[in-house]
This record gives C-alpha cells, sequence and structure tokens, in this order.
C-alpha cells in the first residue's frame, strides 16, 4: 500500500510555491498526495510567522489533521517552525519540527512514521541559510507561483522575516527560465513572481553578493520565454521598483499591468521608525509613472496600522495619502508584536481598540478604491483567465489588470482565456462582462 501526505499553507505564495516544491520530492519517494481534510499518514503543515493570526492558526490545524487520522505523523516546517521551533514541538500531535533549511530535505527526516512521544526538532542556525532552492507550484491552482528569490537583507523594525529565511539570495537564471518553461508545457496560463524581496533579484545568484544579473534582466529574459500567456510581478518593494522594469511591463508580451507595492505607512515618521528604504514621496513617485505609461494599471498596496509611536496625525496622514493616490486595493496589516523585533521593544504602544478602529478605517477605504477602480474599467475590452473552483454556482476569473469577474459556472471555461467587455458590478461587488467573440470551447 502506497504512503498518502496531505499538505497545509500557510501564508504567502512564496509558502504555496515551497509547499508544491515539497510536495514532489514526496511523490518522488513513492507517496500519494491526498487533500488535507481526507485520511493521511502525514500531515505537513507550512507555517507563517507574519501576523499573531498566523501563529494562532496552527494549532486548530493540527487538531483537524488528528481528528482525520489520528494516528498520523504530523510535521511543521516553514517560518514559524525556524523561529519558534520548541513551541510547535510542544503541541500536542506534533511529531517533527524543521526550520528554513531542513525543510527541502523533509524525506530525509522521515522513518518509520511512528508518533513520537514529543516533537523533535531539526533547525539550522539561520546564519546557515544561505543557499537557494528553487520551487514552483503546479497543479494546486490556475496559475503556478515560480519562486526566484528567497530571504532579505532589509531591517524593517517590526519584520521577522530575516530571522526566519536568513540572507538575500537569488536562483539562477537558467533556473528560473528553465522552470517556467516547465509551467509552461503544463498548459498553465500564468506564472506569478515570488520572494521575499523579487526586486533584489541578482544578489546571491552565485552564493555572493556578485550581482550578474537583476530583476529588469530576468524579466526581460522571462517576457521571451515561449507559451507563457500571462506573467505577473508579486510584490516589489517601491524603492526597487526601477523605471525600465515599469516601462518594460507596459510594452511586454505577457507581463500584465498589475502591481502590488507595499507602503506600510504613509507617514515619514513612521516610515523611518520602520526602517524602510524610502519616504513617502518616492511612492508618489513610482504610482505616477505607472499611470503615466498605463493608466489602467491595478495597484495594489500593504500598509500596517497601530505601529508603536502612530498617534492620530500620523494615521490620518497615512488615510489622507492614501485616499488622494490613484491606487486600486488596499491589503491592512494590524501591527502585531514580534519577538527579537526592534519595534516590540519601542515606546508609544497603541491600545489594540484603535488598531482595530484603524484597521477597519483603512478596509473600508479599501473597497471604496477597489469599487472606483472597477467602475472605471466598465466597457474596456480585457483578457479574462477563468479559475477552477465552483463558487456557488458561479466561475470566476481574472482580468490582466486584475479585475475580478464571475460568470455562471461552465467547467469548460476552467483555465481558459477569453475576450470579454465588463458591463456592471454586481451586488457582491464583483464585475459581470460579456464575452467579445460567440463562444466557442
Amino acid at each position: 500500500m502506497r504512503k498518502k501526505v496531505a499538505f497545509y499553507t500557510l501564508g504567502c505564495k512564496l509558502n504555496f510555491s515551497e509547499t508544491s516544491t515539497i510536495a514532489r520530492s514526496f511523490t518522488d519517494e513513492g507517496f500519494d498526495r491526498v487533500d488535507f481534510s481526507e485520511h493521511a499518514d502525514i500531515y505537513v503543515i507550512n507555517t507563517c510567522s507574519v501576523t499573531e493570526n498566523a501563529d494562532k492558526r496552527f494549532k486548530t490545524i493540527v487538531k483537524q489533521a488528528q481528528k482525520a487520522n489520528p494516528k498520523a505523523f504530523v510535521a511543521a516546517v516553514g517560518c514559524y517552525a525556524q523561529l519558534k521551533p520548541q513551541e510547535l514541538a510542544d503541541v500536542n500531535g506534533v511529531d517533527l519540527v524543521l526550520g528554513a533549511t531542513e525543510k527541502f530535505k523533509i524525506t530525509d527526516y522521515i522513518n518509520d512514521l511512528s508518533k513520537n512521544d514529543f516533537g523533535e526538532v531539526h533547525s539550522c542556525e539561520i546564519e546557515e541559510a544561505d543557499f537557494y532552492v528553487g520551487s514552483y507550484s503546479i497543479g494546486d491552482r490556475t496559475r503556478a507561483f515560480l519562486k526566484v528569490q528567497d530571504g532579505c537583507d532589509y531591517k524593517c523594525t517590526y519584520c521577522t522575516i530575516p530571522l526566519a529565511r536568513g540572507i538575500s539570495r537569488s536562483d539562477t537564471m537558467n533556473n528560473v527560465l528553465n522552470n517556467a518553461r516547465e509551467i509552461s508545457a503544463q498548459n498553465i496560463k500564468e506564472i506569478v513572481l515570488t520572494g521575499v524581496n523579487i526586486g533584489d533579484y541578482g544578489k546571491g545568484e552565485f552564493g555572493n553578493k556578485k550581482h550578474e544579473h537583476t530583476f529588469l534582466d530576468l524579466v526581460t529574459e522571462l517576457d521571451k520565454v515561449e507559451g507563457i500567456e500571462r506573467l505577473r510581478i508579486s510584490s516589489i518593494e517601491p524603492n526597487l521598483l526601477k523605471n525600465e522594469t515599469i516601462d518594460l511591463v507596459s510594452k511586454s508580451r505577457a507581463f500584465v499591468p498589475h502591481f502590488h507595492i507595499p507602503l506600510q505607512s504613509g507617514s515619514n515618521d513612521i516610515l523611518k521608525k520602520m526602517k524602510r528604504r524610502y519616504m513617502r514621496e518616492l511612492y508618489v513617485d513610482r504610482v505616477s509613472k505607472i499611470k503615466e505609461v498605463m493608466p489602467d494599471a491595478c495597484i495594489g498596496v500593504d500598509v500596517i496600522v497601530g505601529f508603536p509611536g502612530e498617534t492620530d496625525e500620523h494615521f490620518l496622514e497615512t488615510y489622507h495619502f492614501l485616499n488622494d493616490l490613484d491606487i486600486s486595493y488596499l491589503h491592512v496589516f494590524t501591527y502585531s508584536e514580534r519577538d527579537n523585533t526592534e519595534a516590540a521593544e519601542m515606546e508609544g504602544i497603541v491600545p489594540m481598540n484603535v488598531r482595530n478602529k484603524r484597521s477597519k478605517m483603512l478596509r473600508g477605504l479599501s473597497v471604496k478604491k477597489r469599487r472606483a477602480f472597477y467602475e472605471s474599467q466598465l466597457k474596456t475590452k480585457r483578457t479574462v483567465l477563468f479559475e477552477g473552483e465552483n463558487k456557488e454556482g458561479y466561475i470566476h476569473g481574472f482580468t490582466e489588470n486584475y479585475v475580478k469577474v464571475k460568470v455562471p459556472w461552465n467547467p469548460e471555461l476552467v483555465n481558459t482565456l477569453h475576450d470579454i467587455e465588463l458591463t456592471k458590478i454586481d451586488d457582491d461587488g464583483l464585475v459581470r462582462f460579456d464575452f467579445v467573440k460567440e463562444l466557442v470551447l
């Protein structure tokens, strides 16, 4: 009987790409992959440490695994496993905890699959996380996440990622291009480039800080790979998003007009306390440049509320800054204290009820911004890529500039591209459309 393995991924696109790579190593060892809700011999949980919430969810997911099979072997890997290995090992039901470098060798650590009395920990000193493991996700969804970079050399005062993932390092150009070709050969229509700090691409490509290639070189070469219909840049720091990259996307064959650019605060005072590498003026400049060459581009923004020392004035500065900016949606994070970060020791702690109120205000602003962006796109012709899920009788899809659309469920539309004209916004905020050509599948 072949053994069965199931995976649960918390956190970012990068984690999804790495889970997929780890899953392929199990397949190579003769395991069958099943859904996490099914009976499996091993459950692997890929953890995240970005928010307090991700920490808390871990215990719930372990219980889910134990419910599906009380005798199953449970392994925890990923960022939280690197930062707090013993904490995870102490959770009832956890048998194995692997840190940043060990997670890709998980099959080496699994012997007889018998339950351990105590969670076994294998976690390196983060300074040892200095080699690169390429990853991409396939088979989980319509688009693939292609990892091009890992780790971060920035010292943002609120962030644990450098502690969890180590120094900035990159895949080689050849590996990235070969992975992209492998993905396109699987009839996947869209690739999302992912990493911890992808604009830093090139650094560490040869195991040192020498730069032979840059992010601009990478996107230039990827744009030439045949068979890829769409390429999407995930999150990129404003100081690393250069005019040349924006110009390339605007003229590109495959790169889509969609950028996600972390801001974190609209107050220069708070940006300095966060040790971000830009001021708000640079952010305005990036948005203006994108809109100048791609007026219909979608721009998403990460923002943190409730950072230590953030007064009402600072918050309102952020609110008005974002309100006046030509952006399309927000990802709002409520600041949470993380061990071993500078910010955790700072004065001026913002009460949790105030953090929550500010978060709610910015989420409301995000709804308004997305609606305004969708309205600006009505009556325009776009191309949609349909997803693979039946959601309450509808199939959803995204245009190249990230407008989410819906139409009654039709399985033949899954993973297909179609020219459409956006017609109206539905009650749930999604957009309806007409097919430009008569539908022939």
